[in-house]
């Protein structure tokens, strides 16, 4: 049997303060730091042996995914990461509370800015230092592939080659691959994986620091996927993401 396991990081600061975070490079919270924790030895509880391992290029991810493999003492696998499994870019909304803007624009208008498929909030100006063609982390990304704001629609549409021109061909090469990304570069790959329709993805919130497997045949179909940990808790974790963007 073959696995992918896709893993949220743990709870950003930005996260704690309810904000939009975007390609902000925020850091982990105490909680973010105990929740990448409590993955790795998850992981090594139900005994996953990795092979390599892939993330962003934010330190939220980053952090996550070598603190699990730290407590899982498989800090020795390969890993590659790549700027296309970054989070959503929100645009102007990046460092807005999520709260005080539903407050202001309406939570059914926020939560087509968070959850919606095609519809992309405000883009940054080009001049406006927050960027990503001001940060030499991006210096090899081509201009114009660099986002100022972008809809799901859009954050599928960078991550998904990565995922079938890297990702998918190392699992036909190994056994069990662990991907540490961030809500929405996930909820892409989960919606491709699945084949949820466009009118059913704002409904998919993934839970911080939790788990998410998924396994293989050995003719690299889908056949089955959950969540590793409590199941109770983790439904009132999607909940809780679910509930962000409310007044």
């Amino acid at each position: 049997m073959k696995k992918i396991v896709l893993l949220r990081h743990g709870e950003s600061a930005w996260n704690k303060e309810n904000r939009f975070t975007g390609w902000t490079d925020v850091d982990l919270t105490p909680k973010g730091l105990a929740e990448a924790e409590a993955a790795g030895a998850l992981l090594k509880q139900e005994g996953f042996a990795f092979d390599r391992a892939y993330t962003s290029y934010l330190k939220r991810a980053v952090k996550t995914l070598n603190i699990a493999l730290d407590k899982m003492d498989q800090d020795w696998i390969p890993v590659e990461k790549s700027w296309r499994l970054n989070e959503k870019h929100y645009g102007t909304l990046q460092g807005l509370n999520k709260a005080e803007t539903a407050a202001k624009y309406g939570e059914a208008q926020v939560k087509i800015w968070r959850r919606s498929f095609d519809v992309a909030p405000a883009p940054l100006p080009p001049e406006d230092k927050r960027g990503p063609a001001f940060d030499t982390r991006y210096k090899a990304v081509p201009p114009g592939e660099l986002p100022l704001t972008e809809s799901l629609k859009d954050c599928i549409a960078r991550a998904l080659p990565y995922w079938q021109e890297v990702i998918w061909p190392a699992l036909k090469e190994t056994r069990q691959l662990l991907v540490a990304a961030h809500g929405n570069s996930l909820r892409g790959i989960v919606k491709y994986l699945k084949n949820i329709p466009d009118g059913e993805i704002p409904s998919l919130n993934l839970p911080t620091g939790a788990p998410y497997v998924f396994e293989f045949d050995e003719d690299y179909k889908l056949v089955k996927d959950y969540f590793l940990g409590n199941q109770e808790e983790i439904k009132k974790q999607m909940q809780a993401v679910a509930d962000q963007g409310k007044k």
